[in-house]
């Protein structure tokens, strides 16, 4: 392993495209400075939250302020309704739970979740995955030009076959479970959801926080909405009154059993539904969409294996150092769109020279367009410069060939000079060119 610009060995939690920057050299700055993600980073990048972090200044006051609500006008009166300090026990509890849930909320929403790193450039257009012939021929049809990268390759999970596709912005084939959160411009493994109210994706890190912060949610919710319900059944009893007498004298305890009324069937049916996710073993964005394709879940072991994977099993540490330093190099994640997919600015324009020695002669134009729709097939070089493009956008390289063929009745070979080895055989008698692919 190469070490960095000061000597030291490299960070253990890098990419390899991080790596390739701490050893190009250059200014320093640390990886969550340089991220190309969405996300917002504090305290020196040891906390990441997602682009919508300020919904937690609604989330937070939604759960506090109840319970100060509750503490100051309902607790008070039960406190001297309960002997053996168990009026006190039933405040303390509510302040004490209301502080874990902001807690569980926090570890949900200020760590990574499972962000995989992307790289700096498209991997080898290797052929190790199967493709539908619907979208072999619709992925040629958009990206020749660009990529000979399928879009999907099949994995076996469990002995079932599962597609994986391609990443364009994050240029990586996704694991299996992961998916891209167009929010945060992340891929993230065992992606389940990206969450508003707390403002950061649910995937692989965090989910069993956000399970926590649901369900204490809905505890809350209940335990507030049943002591404000034995508040006004107090005050009826202590002034032989109705409940709507009571709640005159209490209206902090009506509205409080309103509001946790409603919040409990909001957070409580989220809290069921995640209950069931839990016990088959499923996320929220398969759910969904693969339901009514009725596929076999591979992940599926049953009931008590399943709660234990993903409650009980280890965290796995972050993937990304995100206080690494790294060179400064932001063109090497800069992403464009060119022909309809994101490609890496990072990659060089190919550099196509016809080494040609022919004599002039005009070559027709069908055949021209002949030759272009064969090179357009492999032509995409690997290299690191700007997106990779046919070689017939270049009007040079056109007229070269029109006015550089001879006369001679026999083949030449001639060399185009490009990732793939292709070769161009040219017959000067009749103007026709073959080309034999160098794969």
């Amino acid at each position: 392993m190469q070490g960095n610009m000061y000597g030291s060995p490299l960070p253990l939690h890098l990419s390899e495209s991080n790596r390739r920057i701490i050893e190009a050299g250059g200014p320093t700055k640390r990886l969550y400075q340089v991220w190309k993600g969405s996300n917002r980073f504090f305290l020196g990048g040891r906390l990441i939250f997602g682009p919508d972090v300020r919904s937690l200044m609604l989330t937070i006051p939604l759960i506090v302020v109840p319970v100060i609500l509750f503490v100051l006008f309902v607790s008070h009166k039960l406190i001297n309704e309960f002997q053996h300090h168990l009026g006190n026990f039933i405040v303390a509890f509510a302040v004490i739970f209301a502080a874990y849930d902001i807690l569980v909320l926090f570890l949900t929403s200020g760590r990574d979740p499972g962000i995989v790193p992307r790289n700096a450039r498209h991997p080898e257009p290797t052929d190790t995955g199967s493709v539908s012939p619907s979208l072999s021929a619709e992925w040629s049809g958009r990206y020749s030009t660009v990529s000979t990268l399928p879009p999907t390759k099949d994995v076996f999970v469990n002995g079932i076959i599962v597609k994986v596709k391609y990443c364009n912005t994050c240029m990586l084939y996704r694991p299996p479970r992961c998916s891209h959160c167009s929010i945060c411009n992340n891929c993230v493994e065992r992606f389940d959801h990206h969450c508003p109210w707390v403002g950061q994706c649910i995937g692989r890190r965090n989910y069993r926080f956000f399970f926590m912060f649901v369900s204490s949610t809905t505890i809350l919710c209940l335990y507030v909405f049943t002591f404000c319900w034995v508040n006004l059944t107090k005050i009826m009893e202590a002034y032989d009154c109705n409940l709507w007498r009571a709640v005159l004298k209490s209206p902090v305890s009506g509205m409080l059993i309103i509001y946790t009324f409603i919040g409990a069937w909001f957070v409580g049916g989220l809290t069921a539904f995640h209950l069931y996710l839990v016990c088959t073993n499923q996320t929220t964005y398969e759910n969904f969409r693969y339901r009514y394709d009725g596929k076999m879940n591979p992940y599926n072991r049953g009931c008590i294996y399943n709660v234990k994977e993903v409650l009980f099993s280890g965290i796995p540490k972050s993937i990304n150092n995100f206080r690494a330093k790294v060179t400064d190099d932001s063109s090497r994640f800069t992403t464009s769109h060119s022909l309809g997919r994101t490609v890496s600015t990072g990659m060089a324009k190919p550099s196509f020279h016809l080494e040609v020695g022919l004599k002039r002669h005009s070559v027709a134009t069908e055949e021209l367009e002949d030759i272009q729709n064969k090179f357009e097939i492999g032509a995409l070089e690997r290299c690191e410069a700007r997106p990779p493009h046919s070689i017939w956008d270049t009007t040079d390289d056109v007229d070269a060939l029109s006015v550089e063929f001879g006369t001679g009745g026999k083949w030449e070979t001639h060399d185009v000079q490009h990732g793939y080895g292709e070769k161009v055989k040219t017959r000067s008698s009749d103007h026709r060119v073959k080309i034999q692919h160098g794969y």
